[in-house]
């Protein structure tokens, strides 16, 4: 099947194109529940994760981001149910990230908390082959004996005297919450006409975290094209699927600016 583009269909029909262990790494934010109007499309998700788990390869992963709706005075936990079913499909559930939204809008009702995250769920098809973490520099006050420079000997409040290590500057992981400002400013302004895109910045995470160059990231709902944007800019090859003939023009729009950079 052709590669870096944007299908106008329905996944599954995309999907159907493409052979068993097509897909190096998915990545994906599903319309989920009714939290987001999606102009009346619905879509078989238990049918969508049998085919994603078909196309992945071995040792490739599906990033899925979801959250919960609120239902008469309970969240509906569509979330776990979906990443159970996952699992049934043969996945390993290889990490339960959150996607934390700095700058949230105050949802949440009167009687609970605002709601600042969504989960991102990371499936494996048996173990990874690919893991490029994203590191920070960090002072860490917890270094292992060869790194730390023992500065003195200090009694401690028993009475026994205890080694006093430095707190050293180094490189290290950083950890599986992942926070970013949304909407406003952080929006482009194709992606602005688009009601539930995620920022450029998730994607982009995403995709150098878990693919190399010239792999294939697929996303079965492309909405306004964040992930084919990322993945062309970081050297991937992509292929999306978008229902919508409006969105999908938007995604197209938006590749072919990201192209001319």
């Amino acid at each position: 099947m052709e590669i870096n583009k944007i299908y106008n269909e329905n996944c599954l029909d995309t999907m159907a194109k493409m052979p068993d262990c097509f897909v190096d790494l998915t990545v994906t934010s599903p319309p989920y529940d009714n939290l987001r109007k999606y102009k009346g499309y619905s879509f078989d998700f238990e049918e969508i994760a049998k085919e994603l788990y078909r196309i992945t390869k071995q040792g490739g992963l599906v990033v899925w981001i979801v959250g919960d709706a609120t239902v008469k005075g309970s969240e509906t936990g569509t979330s776990f149910k979906q990443a159970l079913f996952f699992k049934e499909c043969g996945f390993n559930l290889h990490d339960t990230m959150i996607y934390q939204k700095d700058n949230p809008p105050p949802v949440g009702g009167s009687n609970r908390y605002y709601q600042h995250f969504e989960y991102m769920f990371v499936f494996s098809k048996n173990r990874i082959k690919t893991f490029n973490p994203i590191m920070a520099e960090r002072r860490n006050k917890y270094n292992d004996k060869r790194t730390a420079r023992i500065k003195s000997f200090n009694r401690d409040k028993q009475g026994n005297f205890r080694k006093k290590r430095v707190s050293l500057t180094g490189h290290v992981k950083i950890g599986n919450i992942f926070k970013y400002v949304v909407g406003g400013g952080n929006s482009v302004e194709y992606g602005a006409k688009h009601p539930a895109q995620f920022p450029e910045q998730l994607a982009n995470d995403h995709i150098i975290s878990w693919s190399n160059e010239n792999d294939i990231v697929y996303d079965p709902f492309m909405g306004s094209g964040t992930t084919a944007k990322m993945a062309m800019l970081n050297n991937r090859q992509y292929i999306g699927s978008e229902i919508s003939e409006e969105y999908c023009k938007i995604a197209e729009e938006r590749v072919r600016l990201a192209s001319m950079l």
